[in-house]
């Protein structure tokens, strides 16, 4: 797909310090608990200054945020922040200049293959994308949160792999389905496929995803609620204008997506689910004539144990930025191949390896997991579980 890549690749980059505590290990050594950690000092960087920017309105009076706003810039800044910087939010100036020369490298050297895996673009000088919470960690969960991920199902989820594990849709998340990568996700980086097309007409505001073509629609007059008995995997939104900035509130979701995925560089494992009385508050404010401003507020008292957490970035304009169909589940093998491989693990168990026989030998449902080719039996051979999406 021209400039798009196709496999699945995470570019993570963090920048902090590893200390290594040796005071906590003797302690450890002499049976008492390490004593508690806590982040280095550290320089605080700024947030960048722009120069004053006077708002371009549309024909028919609003702010004019249109454009394509791809992600690319975000690669190489994690989700949660490096747990060693604190607080800290903001690079110096010296650091960011070399991140941004890491950042560089990185992007030609994943560039260059036969098969680029990456495409990232200029770094920022945050530390992480969540910025509430002030450590820019990820909420712990609450008990029902916690109860809820336990029943997560997705290929992403640590130990699916198991033999037997898929066996139908149910076992799967919806980002395997090509469905949806939900909110707030859909509107974080990846390594590839990010671009955000944002369109204007009287009333309505339009943002469309390149990952995995999705467009919505917002109206930005107002117009009565959905019925709160209507559920939707990307909720419902209903936005209006505070100045110059496109403020937009969501609800009405089916509680049936991920808060953060495996795919968002410096993402949080395992799953982190969501539920139905999910809200998301979006603030959208162009600054300059090539940049802007984006944040989401996610708030849902019932999984998160804070109750909510924000995610934030500048926007960069690049109308030259190409996005082409995510023509994900035209060509999602995935789901298939899992359960047959999965199905024919079940029927042909192995059996237990000799005593001694060491960790060595083929693949196999005992030697690759659900992934792997169990010795034939009949000439019998399963598919892989492999797959584009």
């Amino acid at each position: 797909m021209m400039k798009h890549t196709l496999i699945h690749a995470g570019l993570i980059f963090g920048v902090g310090l590893s200390l290594v505590s040796l005071p906590g290990t003797l302690a450890a050594q002499r049976g008492q608990p390490p004593a508690p950690q806590t982040p280095a000092v550290q320089q605080q960087g700024s947030k960048p200054v722009l120069p004053p920017y006077k708002q371009v309105m549309t024909s028919w009076g609003e702010p004019d945020i249109s454009g394509m706003w791809p992600l690319n810039h975000l690669v190489s800044t994690n989700l949660v922040r490096n747990a060693q910087l604190g607080e800290k939010l903001y690079l110096t100036d010296e650091e960011f200049k070399a991140k941004k020369a890491s950042s560089e490298q990185s992007s030609k050297q994943k560039a260059s293959g036969t098969l680029p895996s990456s495409e990232s673009g200029t770094a920022i000088s945050q530390t992480s994308l969540i910025v509430d919470l002030p450590n820019g960690q990820f909420p712990t969960l609450t008990p029902y949160g916690t109860e809820l991920q336990s029943k997560m199902n997705s290929t992403y989820k640590p130990g699916k792999d198991a033999e037997g594990s898929y066996d139908g849709i149910s076992d799967f998340g919806p980002w395997d389905r090509c469905i949806t990568r939900g909110l707030p996700v859909s509107m974080e980086p990846r390594n590839y496929n990010n671009g955000v097309r944002i369109t204007q007409s009287p009333g309505y505001v339009i943002i469309t995803v390149e990952m995995a073509h999705e467009a919505r629609i917002i109206p930005t007059t107002p117009l009565p609620k959905l019925d709160p008995a209507i559920k939707q995997w990307l909720g419902e939104s209903r936005g209006h204008w505070e100045g110059n900035t496109l403020v937009i509130e969501t609800t009405n979701f089916n509680g049936q997506t991920e808060l953060t995925s495996a795919g968002v560089p410096g993402s949080p494992r395992p799953l982190q689910p969501s539920s139905t009385s999910m809200t998301t508050i979006e603030r959208i404010t162009r600054t300059g004539p090539d940049s802007g401003e984006y944040s989401i507020k996610v708030i849902d008292p019932t999984v998160l144990a804070t109750g909510s957490f924000t995610v934030a970035y500048p926007m960069m304009l690049d109308n030259s930025y190409q996005m082409f169909e995510y023509a994900c589940h035209e060509g999602n093998t995935a789901v298939r191949n899992y359960i047959e491989t999965a199905r024919f693990a079940k029927a042909n168990p192995q059996p237990p390896a000799p005593a001694g026989a060491g960790r060595g030998g083929g693949g196999g449902a005992g030697g690759g997991g659900a992934r792997g080719q169990a010795p034939g039996r009949g000439g019998a051979t399963p598919p892989t579980a492999g797959g584009q999406r």
